[in-house]
């Protein structure tokens, strides 16, 4: 019975004696749980176009926030402001982006139209280890203060009285919240309202017959890898404004794995719903949990709950359930 109680009752009763606490942890939940639905949605555009698990997403966090503040501090050596080279930083990294979906269309996806999945996500982690071989090659593998002041994400934080206690809300984490929200929003829209929205789908469900209604595969490849690279910018430099720049940010990216699988591999609604469940869950169970077991919860917590989805829904709370039949 006291085995009970430490385990279940304590617990809660901690939670709700300090509800200005509580709060705080929900709105930590709720940040984390924003940016990793924002890495997984990287994840969902490619699979969405092509039916495979691009595990090069979480390197391309990394590779284009690296790319931003190398571009910067290039351009800071030549004498411009830092808020005007930092925004000149951005535009150019985008461009790098684009340049990037470009080569992968060309030199790797084409060769491989109509090939087996499984090829497919290989060639996603050849392209992984080839970015961290080239990212470390050009700009060295220590960790990067990311230019986040410089691009206007604002710093300091913002207190607020509730339950006779104070509640801080990091400026930079409001940012990220209003980021990551209008980004899902516009590829909310761009996947259900436009045309090209609709031939991403047509082409993941079947390479061939979108190919034969006249739908350019090369096209919708450079495009959705052009997207997925925009979102891990954003990612990359939100992220980086938390922890700052570094090989490890890939590591995190895998984070967005349980995410889908909560969420489905092919919903954008299931990446927020997955991200937020996972933010709150691992923040709230590590705070009131985890000095039951010694801590450290947060790097296993999400992949425990994904197994147990894994277990009982496989297909997420979103996906939908594919039936093979012989």
């Amino acid at each position: 019975m006291e085995l009970l109680n430490t385990i279940f009752v304590a617990p809660f009763i901690d939670m709700f004696s300090a509800p200005d606490f509580l709060i705080q942890v929900l709105w930590e939940g709720f940040v984390s749980g924003i940016l990793y639905a924002l890495l997984a949605l990287g994840f969902v555009l490619i699979f969405k176009a092509s039916g495979v698990f691009n595990f090069a997403q979480g390197i391309m966090v990394v590779f284009a926030a690296l790319t931003l503040v190398g571009v910067y501090a290039l351009l800071q050596s030549l004498g411009l402001s830092p808020a005007f080279a930092a925004w000149i930083s951005l535009f150019l990294t985008i461009g790098v982006m684009g340049i990037l979906a470009l080569s992968i269309e060309r030199v790797v996806l084409r060769k491989l139209v109509n090939q087996p999945d499984i090829i497919l996500f290989m060639a996603t982690i050849g392209l992984t280890y080839f970015l961290i071989g080239f990212g470390e090659l050009v700009f060295g593998g220590e960790p990067q203060k990311m230019i986040a002041s410089e691009l206007g994400i604002p710093s300091g934080s913002t207190s607020f009285d509730v339950f006779s206690g104070v509640v801080i809300l990091e400026h930079a984490d409001i940012t990220a919240a209003i980021v990551a929200a209008v980004l899902v929003v516009c590829l909310g829209f761009f996947f259900s309202k436009t045309r090209i929205g609709r031939a991403l789908r047509a082409v993941a469900d079947d390479h061939q017959a979108a190919l034969s209604v006249g739908i350019s595969l090369n096209q919708i490849w450079v495009i959705v890898w052009f997207a997925a690279g925009i979102v891990a910018l954003a990612t990359g430099i939100m992220w980086g404004a938390k922890s700052d720049v570094s090989f490890a940010l890939q590591i995190i990216a895998l984070k967005a794995l349980p995410v889908l699988v909560l969420g489905g591999f092919t919903s954008i609604p299931g990446a927020i719903v997955g991200g937020l469940i996972i933010g709150f869950g691992e923040k709230i169970f590590e705070i009131y949990w985890g000095g039951l077991i010694g801590g450290g919860t947060e790097s296993w917590f999400a992949y425990v709950i994904a197994l147990v989805f894994l277990l009982f829904r496989p297909q997420g709370l979103f996906g939908e359930k594919i039936i093979d039949r012989i």
